[in-house]
C-alpha cells in the first residue's frame, strides 16, 4: 500500500465549485489506467434504478452525490481518521448498466465489481436503488457468505412483486441469503419501521437468523447499545455496510424513493457508522438518493457525508489488514 499518492484536490488549489466533479475530489481512475493497480479503495457510482417500485430517480443519485461530495475534506473531526492518508482512494467512475434490461444490468454490475475484487480493491458505492447491492455482494462473496450491517426503513427481504417478479429494490437481501452470499446470522438491520403488507414481510429474515432492530427498539436501547449489538452480530469475519438513505427521517433525506417518517437523525447515523471502526470491513454502499424529489440538494449532501463516514471506517480496516 503506497499512501499519500491519491489525495483529493484541495479547495486552496481549485475552488470547490470549480473543476470536474469526482467523488470527494479524488483522482478519476479507469479500469485500464496504470494507477488502477495501486488503488486500495475504489469509490464507484451505480446509476441505475431499474428495481424501483415507487418513486424513481435514484439513477441520478451518483451524479448529484459527486457534486455534493466536493465539500468533503481530509480529516474526520470526531474520530481523527484521515482516510486519504491511510489508503490510496480513487473515483473509479460508474459501473456499466443497461437502463432497459434488469438482468443484464445485474450482470454488468457484478462483472464490474468482480474486476475490483480481483484487483484487491475495496469498493464503496453510491446508487442507484437498493437492488444494486445484490450484484455487488455476488462479486464480493465468491469465497463464502459475508456479514452485513444494514441501515434502512425496510428489511428488503420481500420475496416477489407483481406476481412472480423476484428482483426489485425490496428483495435484494432475500435473494442474497437464498444464494448463500449473505450470512443471515451475521446480518443486523437497523432503523426498520413503517406499515406492512403482511406479517411475513417482516418475519422471514428473522426466521433465517437476521437480527432486526426496529426503530422503537433502537430508541429503547440507545446508540451505544445498538453499536455493541451490531458488533456482536457480525463478529470478526468479513462484513459489508449498506445504508439506504430512507433509514433517515425524511426531514433529513426527502430525496428518496420510499420515505418513512420516524427515522434516524443524521447525527445518530454518523455515530452508528463511526461505531463500526475496527470491524473487518470489505465494502459498502449508500443507496436510494433520488435527486428529483429534493431540489435543495440536501439529501445528496447527507449521502456524501455518510459516504465519508463509511470511507473512514473502511480505510481504517483496510490499513490494519495491510499491516498484519
Amino acid at each position: 500500500m503506497s499512501v499519500n499518492k491519491f489525495h483529493p484536490i484541495t479547495g486552496s488549489v481549485m475552488p470547490r465549485f470549480a473543476g470536474v466533479a469526482s467523488l470527494m475530489r479524488l483522482p478519476l481512475v479507469g479500469l485500464e489506467d496504470q494507477m488502477f493497480d495501486e488503488v486500495d479503495i475504489g469509490l464507484v457510482g451505480v446509476p441505475w434504478d431499474g428495481g424501483t417500485t415507487n418513486r424513481p430517480g435514484a439513477r441520478h443519485g451518483p451524479r448529484q452525490v459527486r457534486d455534493a461530495s466536493t465539500m468533503v475534506r481530509n480529516v474526520n473531526r470526531a474520530s481523527g481518521i484521515k482516510p486519504f492518508s491511510l489508503c490510496n482512494c480513487a473515483d473509479l467512475g460508474d459501473s456499466p448498466v443497461n437502463p432497459v434490461d434488469l438482468m443484464d444490468s445485474l450482470a454488468r454490475i457484478e462483472g464490474f465489481f468482480g474486476r475490483l475484487k480481483a484487483a484487491d480493491i475495496v469498493p464503496l458505492a453510491v446508487g442507484g436503488d437498493h437492488l444494486v447491492s445484490l450484484p455487488i455482494l455476488r462479486a464480493l462473496a465468491k469465497e463464502g457468505p459475508v456479514g452485513m450491517v444494514h441501515f434502512d426503513a425496510h428489511t428488503d427481504t420481500w420475496d416477489r412483486y407483481f406476481g412472480d417478479f423476484k428482483y426489485t429494490h425490496g428483495t435484494p437481501f432475500r435473494r442474497a441469503i437464498e444464494e448463500g452470499i449473505l450470512d443471515p446470522k451475521r446480518t443486523v438491520q437497523i432503523g426498520i419501521r413503517g406499515a406492512l403488507y403482511n406479517d411475513a414481510e417482516d418475519t422471514w429474515g428473522q426466521e433465517q437468523g437476521v437480527r432486526v432492530i426496529d426503530i422503537d427498539e433502537f430508541h429503547e436501547m440507545g446508540v451505544k447499545a445498538v453499536i455493541a449489538e451490531a458488533r456482536r452480530v457480525v463478529g470478526e469475519e468479513p462484513t459489508y455496510i449498506s445504508f439506504d438513505v430512507d433509514a433517515l427521517d425524511p426531514v433529513y433525506a426527502p430525496g428518496t424513493g420510499t420515505p418513512e417518517i420516524g427515522g434516524l437523525t443524521t447525527l445518530e447515523a454518523q455515530h452508528l457508522i463511526r461505531g463500526l471502526q475496527g470491524l473487518n470491513l470489505i465494502g459498502g454502499d449508500v443507496v436510494e438518493v433520488s435527486p428529483p424529489f429534493d431540489p435543495t440538494g440536501g439529501t445528496a449532501a447527507v449521502a456524501a457525508t455518510l459516504m465519508f463516514e463509511m470511507l473512514c471506517v473502511i480505510a481504517d480496516s483496510v490499513s490494519h489488514r495491510a499491516r498484519r
